[in-house]
């Protein structure tokens, strides 16, 4: 009897042995990186628009990531380091998301809701509103109004009810306008009338920017962290509920949704917004997987691992994806491919998202210190002692750097 009670012991120890070898190979099979082609749903010789200079002047930086399809290509610009010290503003609490920048102001939020307005050419601040909640996001800025998104009153949770978006007169922050929604930690994407942008409520929003009305909403399965992007007629976003949407930007109707590769052991989130280059989208996850989907299709047509969360939404320039991990490096992934063209190891976790400016990537990490590597071979060309998240934006005069908690106005010396 105790022999066969040990036999049966040990074909269950087998069995057991091979449904996990079989589940690990599974989930290999599922989760293996796939490797792009420059021949499939890529349009090589799409770059990032470029804008009149009037408009340059006018409104330099007018949403997070810079353009609609928020690549981060600072094209426009040519600064380069070594750089001195023009000002510093004091932004007293911790400075998450960076400026957006308007007929001469700098507008930005500190982590406890207080919304600035700080003229750019000398670093006085022109207007201070003290909101009392929570801001993890940049603001937008168009034809003299600001539209900051908030969270939660402080001491309380984030929820499917506890924010909004305001809408501020960019000269004198009086209140426009305010809707009422879920925590909104996504940087709103303004473009001809309409504010998008998603929240706690796992909803994607489109409203009238006049007035605040809402146009359209679509709902996904969990809270839309990450700022939406913009391609032909397509808003994009991706959502915690592991899938990234594709909805046509006039109707909110859905064109396509895509997920991350699930595997057994379920999918990752994505918190970071999407760039959309090349008829591509590209977005990181917290699997620690870059992904590339076909814009137009949603097919996934490549997945680059990294060594942990991918947090940082990417930066897109000369057909170079470059995005940052907790694994303490930036990476530059080929965009028809995504192979890894360099990586460069920082002195801790990259969350925030890299700037492309004249030829070089600038990115900041976790550890208070920000970087910029030549582009061409990831060789660190400059270094900065602040920074933790987004790093860098510009006008024609400065190069703004995003401390911890102070904000940088860099000229070039000479």
């Amino acid at each position: 009897m105790r022999k066969k009670l040990l036999v049966a012991l040990a074909a269950l120890l087998l069995l057991a042995g091979a449904g996990a070898a079989a589940a690990w190979w599974l989930n290999e099979r599922e989760t293996r990186d796939v490797r792009g082609s420059s021949t499939r749903e890529f349009l090589a010789t799409e770059e990032t628009t470029t804008r009149a200079e009037e408009e340059v002047e006018s409104e330099p930086w007018p949403i997070y990531g810079l353009n609609p399809q928020r690549t981060r290509d600072a094209a426009e610009f040519g600064h380069r380091p070594p750089y001195r010290r023009d000002w510093v503003f004091e932004g007293n609490h911790l400075l998450e998301f960076p400026p957006v920048i308007a007929d001469g102001r700098l507008y930005f939020a500190n982590i406890r809701g207080g919304v600035f307005a700080v003229d750019a050419e000398t670093g006085r601040r022109v207007w201070r509103k003290s909101l009392g909640y929570v801001s993890a996001a940049s603001p937008a800025v168009g034809d003299g109004v600001v539209y900051h998104p908030l969270m939660y009153p402080r001491g309380k949770q984030a929820g499917p009810s506890t924010g909004f978006v305001m809408a501020l007169d960019a000269a004198t922050g009086r209140e426009v306008w305010r809707f009422r929604t879920g925590a909104v930690e996504s940087s709103p994407l303004l473009l001809d009338g309409t504010l998008y942008f998603g929240t706690f409520d796992h909803r994607l929003y489109a409203l009238n920017a006049r007035t605040g009305r809402v146009r359209w909403s679509f709902e996904t399965g969990e809270p839309v962290k990450g700022a939406p992007a913009f391609w032909r007629g397509m808003v994009f976003t991706g959502s915690y509920d592991g899938k990234v949407y594709a909805l046509d930007a006039r109707t909110g109707r859905l064109r396509w949704s895509s997920e991350s590769q699930a595997g057994l052991r379920g999918a990752g989130n994505f918190y970071a917004g999407p760039a959309v280059a090349y008829g591509r989208v590209f977005i990181g996850n917290t699997d620690g997987k870059v992904y590339a989907f076909g814009a137009r299709s949603g097919d996934l047509l490549w997945s680059q691992s990294t060594g942990d969360y991918v947090y940082s939404s990417a930066a897109v320039s000369d057909r170079t994806v470059y995005v940052g991990s907790y694994d303490h490096r930036l990476y530059a992934l080929d965009a028809a491919t995504g192979d890894v063209k360099w990586s460069f190891e920082a002195n801790g976790p990259v969350s925030g998202s890299p700037t492309v400016m004249a030829g070089l990537v600038y990115f900041s990490t976790l550890r208070s210190k920000t970087y910029a590597l030549d582009v061409r071979n990831g060789r660190s060309a400059w270094t900065f002692p602040d920074g933790e998240y987004t790093p860098l934006v510009a006008d024609e005069q400065h190069a703004y750097v995003v401390g911890r908690e102070n904000l940088y106005a860099l000229v070039p010396r000479g």
